[in-house]
């Protein structure tokens, strides 16, 4: 597995969660394969212009639990593009994640033809390969917050793992066409919560959700012990765990599913005394 680390210093913890509440898009990194590239006017990247504004366009639509992919051309000079906003974040700054994203793309990867954009509200990806449906953790990037847990380390490396496992768990538990996404908030002492987000693109399966988040997951020992925050973005999922509060509570609850009514069963029926002399 080849994945980049890339080190980020977190400037102030308040100034990220000023970004988050706002949610204004911000660029987080990009995956640019110089293996395959087109030239300019040629017919791949028109069918790639018109690839990425029928994502803008759809990036609208109601019904597509912010996510939306599709393929336009014949071979050669086919494109299969999508976009992945992140499970927390309203139909306008999805839209405006994925119009950031494709106004970008061609100056930060202007030739390339296999192409991942991560933002921290959305995921932009392209190809000229048809990859939906099939997981890929090989173009990664990991982003590891600078600031260390100086109280009791190893329990906090300890709770980061089992509640990664326990959002995973959450997460690819989604009945078919959901979102595969779950966030989870947990105590870990007077001055700290911890918060986990965790998410995979819908058109995966559920086993290979479940294993793109474990790769995912494993990684954090080596890359993040003791740190206060750390993200795993792959094209096919991502997981990110902060000690503040990064994602939309409140958008997050809202879509919550209600709990299931209590089930209500029938009284037994007395039992009856049989007379003297039945068998």
């Amino acid at each position: 597995m080849k994945s980049l680390i890339f080190f980020v210093a977190l400037l102030s913890l308040l100034s990220l969660a000023t970004i988050t509440k706002s949610q204004d898009p911000t660029f987080l990194y990009d995956s640019c394969s110089n293996e395959t590239t087109y030239k300019s006017n040629s017919t791949y990247q028109a069918n790639l212009n018109l690839l990425l504004s029928s994502l803008v366009s759809n990036a609208t639509r109601n019904n597509l639990n912010g996510f939306y992919n599709s393929s336009l051309g014949l071979d050669p000079d086919d494109v299969h593009g999508l976009f992945l906003c992140r499970g927390d974040v309203s139909k306008n700054a999805c839209q405006n994640c994925v119009a950031l994203a494709a106004k970008e793309v061609t100056q930060r990867c202007p030739v390339e033809k296999v192409v991942v954009l991560w933002y921290d509200l959305c995921l932009l990806r392209y190809s000229n390969w048809a990859f939906f449906s099939t997981m890929d953790q090989e173009q990664g990037v990991t982003l590891v917050n600078t600031q260390n847990i100086a109280y009791e380390p190893e329990r906090f490396n300890r709770l980061v793992a089992t509640t990664m496992n326990d959002t995973v768990t959450q997460a690819t538990s989604a009945m078919s066409g959901a979102k595969k996404f779950a966030v989870k908030e947990v105590y870990f002492n007077e001055f700290i919560n911890l918060y986990s987000l965790v998410q995979c693109t819908p058109d995966l399966s559920t086993s290979d959700c479940n294993r793109c988040l474990r790769i995912a997951i494993s990684s954090l020992p080596s890359c993040c012990s003791q740190r206060a925050g750390a993200r795993v973005l792959y094209p096919s999922c991502n997981i990110r765990y902060e000690t503040y509060e990064f994602y939309n509570t409140t958008a997050v609850a809202a879509e919550s599913p209600p709990p299931p009514p209590p089930v209500i069963r029938a009284p037994l029926p007395s039992p009856v005394s049989k007379p003297k002399g039945w068998n």
